[in-house]
């Protein structure tokens, strides 16, 4: 331990990090360095800068890192329809590799021999972490205490943290643990480690119940540039501004609330309950502009490559060849998904109501049931006989099983 004089941790202020941070100061008797990323989680971050000071920590950094996160992190997999396990949105994953980058080039402009981060040793977060700094600096040394230290349990941790006089933030009132950026907001532990039980309805931050939402719908025109949305109600916005605008439509509406039960990268199956407001309307948004837009064999292409795009960013795989691979496909897949889907939000629902674009492939003389000239239905005919020819073989030859 002595040949580690600097160290980067990553900082929430929240109990574990805490912890860390005064932990880190004893155990490595080195100096340690606060990095606090702004991804829009709403705290005040000069208060948790000032914990940080007190708690031990020689300096601190705090980062703006919104509109990257937006722009590069979630957009990219909107782009992807990327969705973990059919329900998550994957606010929580999408962060950690953007935390983790900024991490090394802190730790490169200080010359620190270290990385640190408050993630279990049960948990995904400290996979993400980790393939991110070795996936950008081979040579760091990373230090993750859940997995050195002799602590079992939070309640430990609480107990160090009032021996040493740090400020807990786990109450009775708030019998779980949470996690909050731009994106959404994340719930487990605590309460929420029984699948059958509820969660409170005074947990929630970010949206409405939606018995408690508005008796009218609400409607909204979102513009997308070649899968990337850039205006709402024709008003062009920055990522930051379209989503927290977003975020407030969809929240005041009771719309996107998930509860599920998700497989950890490690094995482990983890209760896990999530807001993402405004990401919910985005994703059935782009989905209508791509109904228009993407040939058919192009998007059924992309469908399957989605479920891994999702997995690598779900297991930490961000800064990898396969993702970089993938993303290439995608950003080609997404070159003429352009154009306007109207949107209706309604008691925790969204719905598309309209949909239009300037390359778009659909069209009405051939889709409608109405009298037309452009398409031959004995065409059919043929088309019919020739795909059935192999199943018809089949039969004829008695190769089918009983």
């Amino acid at each position: 331990m002595g040949d580690i004089k600097k160290i980067i941790l990553a900082y929430s202020g929240g109990l574990d990090t805490s912890v860390i941070l005064r932990w880190l100061v004893e155990q490595y008797k080195a100096e340690v360095i606060a990095f606090v990323a702004d991804l829009g989680q709403g705290e005040d971050l000069g208060e948790i800068k000032e914990k940080a000071i007190k708690t031990g920590a020689s300096k601190v950094y705090v980062e703006d890192l919104k509109d990257e996160f937006v722009r590069d992190f979630v957009f990219t997999a909107l782009r992807a329809n990327a969705v973990y396990e059919g329900m998550y949105l994957m606010g929580t994953s999408l962060a950690r590799p953007l935390i983790a980058k900024k991490q090394i080039e802190i730790a490169k402009k200080e010359n620190a021999d270290a990385v640190s981060h408050g993630a279990t040793g049960k948990g995904n977060d400290q996979v993400r972490f980790e393939l991110t700094y070795y996936a950008l600096n081979p040579s760091i040394r990373v230090i993750a205490p859940w997995r050195e230290w002799n602590f079992k349990s939070r309640r430990d941790l609480v107990a160090y943290a009032k021996n040493h006089g740090i400020p807990v933030p786990v109450t009775k009132e708030k019998p779980y643990s949470c996690d909050r950026n731009l994106f959404h907001t994340s719930y487990e532990g605590g309460i929420l480690e029984d699948p059958w039980a509820e969660p409170p309805e005074n947990m929630f931050e970010m949206t409405v119940s939606p018995e408690k939402a508005p008796d009218r719908p609400t409607y909204i025109d979102i513009d997308f540039e070649k899968g990337v949305p850039v205006r709402a109600d024709g008003e062009e916005l920055s990522p930051v501004e379209l989503l927290h605008k977003l975020n407030k439509i969809a929240g005041k509406n009771g719309v996107g609330r998930v509860d599920m039960v998700e497989n950890r990268f490690v094995g482990i199956k983890s209760r896990g309950v999530y807001e993402t407001p405004g990401g919910t309307i985005l994703h059935a948004a782009h989905r209508a502009v791509e109904s228009l837009t993407m040939d058919r064999e192009v998007m059924h292409l992309r469908d399957m490559l989605t479920p891994k795009f999702s997995e690598l960013i779900y297991y930490g795989f961000w800064y990898s060849p396969e993702m970089e691979m993938l993303r290439a496909a995608i950003n080609e897949s997404q070159k003429n998904v352009s154009g306007t889907a109207r949107m209706k939000i309604y008691k925790g629902a969204v719905s598309v109501v309209g949909r239009r674009s300037p390359f778009s492939l659909y069209q009405k003389d051939l889709a409608t049931f109405e009298e037309e000239k452009v398409y031959n239905q004995t065409d059919a005919t043929g088309f019919i006989r020739i795909n059935a020819l192999r199943l018809s073989v089949k039969k004829l030859l008695g190769k089918d099983k009983k």
